[in-house]
């Protein structure tokens, strides 16, 4: 196992967001490829696999809705800011001026600008399970959506790891397979290349080395079998046939490796470099990762989850912002491009959105904005999402909800719906008691 720490931060609540990344063998949490495999081998029967993904893009610190897709020009000015609105290719649809990308192809995606029911908590545990972080924690937690999907309808392919996470740091910021069991969890590589060591045959690495380790793996097992009395010792030896298949392929490592990307798509990620100032180089890295996740589904990962940028603006929320939010309109715009160039657009759902949304009102602490859970934000496209539109409204200050407000969970039925998971499905917890996966079953129609 190497474990590699990335662009380290903090947020308000003092927890280090530092990329806490695992690769190799270990994965995350102790899982293995191995193990993912085996999890994906005894998928029940008569599920289509279909070609349906999902990329889930979290704003780790808590975005703000009246500086990016909820202009409110005509509010005070303590409300308003310092950016304006453009107009979109989409008549009556205003975002801001600083995603003039976007704003020509919004007819390409959606906007739900009313997302409730946050907890408040600087996790992304509800934009990965649509679940507050204390729910059911006694019976295991609530799965992540890329977890479900890795139970129920597996990768792509078949071969590579159903969900592979992105998302940095500290362990509650890493989807969990909660009472669905460890075998569900994420792979998490390195997303900067290191882990093409780990996930490729090494030139040493001939087929004769692969049989001994494996012949002394299946005699540790042997060991193991008879000295221990647990479940998990059997049938390893297919599936770590099928583990070593797939990382002497090496697809996930050269889905990783930009360099193997025409250059002209990585340019078009990654924008213009020329003068950008620290933070925007660090949001040109994070527009690789977008770039990596459409590589990943294309290997055949069925859930993709990562994070982009920093948004726990209780101070300099515009200083932040400026070149923050050209950095997002570049990515956002390339990962739209290239999805339809590559006819992958209406099989790739992508939801972009945070943990809770931020004051509508600018404190007076160097024009920041702080935590704010009345009312959040989402843009979604792709995948079977009806684009250009705007879904819910706010009051003139985009305080709360004045129309159709949308719960965090309505969301991920439209996603399970989307790549066709049976809303009712109901798994045991780890108490033995049945469990539905959602509470709020019904799909947000209005984006299907």
């Amino acid at each position: 196992m190497l474990t590699i720490f990335g662009d380290g931060h903090k947020y308000c609540d003092g927890v280090s967001r530092r990329d806490f990344l695992r690769i190799g063998a270990a994965g995350f949490g102790g899982l293995t490829l191995t193990n993912l495999l085996r999890a994906e081998a005894a998928l029940p029967s008569g599920l289509s696999s279909q070609n349906k993904a999902i990329i889930n893009i979290h704003l780790g610190g808590g975005p703000p809705q009246i500086d990016m897709w909820d202009m409110k020009p005509e509010a005070p000015r303590e409300f308003r800011g310092e950016f304006k609105p453009i107009p979109t290719n989409v008549p009556g649809l205003d975002i801001c001026e600083l995603f003039p990308l976007l704003a020509r192809m919004a007819d390409r995606f959606s906007i739900v600008r009313t997302v409730v029911g946050t907890v408040g908590l600087h996790e992304n545990y509800q934009t990965s399970t649509g679940w507050g972080i204390k729910d059911l924690q006694s019976a295991g937690g609530r799965p992540s959506l890329g977890s479900v999907a890795s139970k129920l309808i597996g990768s792509l392919d078949g071969k590579a790891p159903p969900y592979l996470d992105f998302v940095p740091n500290f362990e509650s910021m890493i989807g969990k397979p909660g009472f669905l069991g460890p075998k569900y969890a994420a792979y998490s590589p390195d997303p900067y290349g290191v882990e093409q060591d780990n996930l490729r045959r090494r030139n040493n690495l001939t087929d004769v080395r692969i049989d001994e380790r494996l012949g002394l793996l299946q005699g540790l097992d042997q060991f193991k079998r008879r000295s221990q009395e647990t479940a998990v010792m059997g049938a390893m030896d297919v599936f770590r046939q099928q583990a070593v298949n797939v990382l002497t392929s090496g697809k996930i490592g050269r889905a990783l490796d930009l360099t193997q990307e025409d250059p002209r798509t990585v340019a078009r990620y990654r924008g213009e470099r020329a003068g950008d100032n620290a933070r925007a180089q660090i949001m040109t890295t994070h527009n690789d990762r977008l770039l990596m996740a459409r590589r990943l589904i294309e290997a055949g990962v069925r859930c993709v989850t990562t994070h982009w940028g920093g948004w726990d603006t209780h101070t300099n929320n515009f200083v932040d912002l400026k070149p923050q939010l050209p950095k997002m309109d570049i990515g956002l715009s390339a990962l739209i491009e290239d999805l339809t160039a590559r006819g992958m657009f209406d099989d790739v759902i992508v939801v972009v959105w945070g943990e809770f949304g931020r004051t509508p009102r600018i404190n007076n602490n160097n024009a920041g904005r702080d935590h704010w859970v009345d009312t959040s934000h989402a843009l979604v496209f792709g995948g079977g999402i009806q684009g250009g539109q705007v879904v819910g409204a706010t009051n003139p200050r985009a305080e709360y909800p004045v129309a159709r407000p949308v719960h965090f969970q309505e969301m991920f039925a439209t996603f399970y719906h989307l790549l066709g998971i049976d809303l009712d499905t109901q798994f045991m917890d780890l108490n033995g008691r049945p469990q539905y996966l959602l509470d709020h079953r019904q799909p947000v129609t209005e984006l299907l």
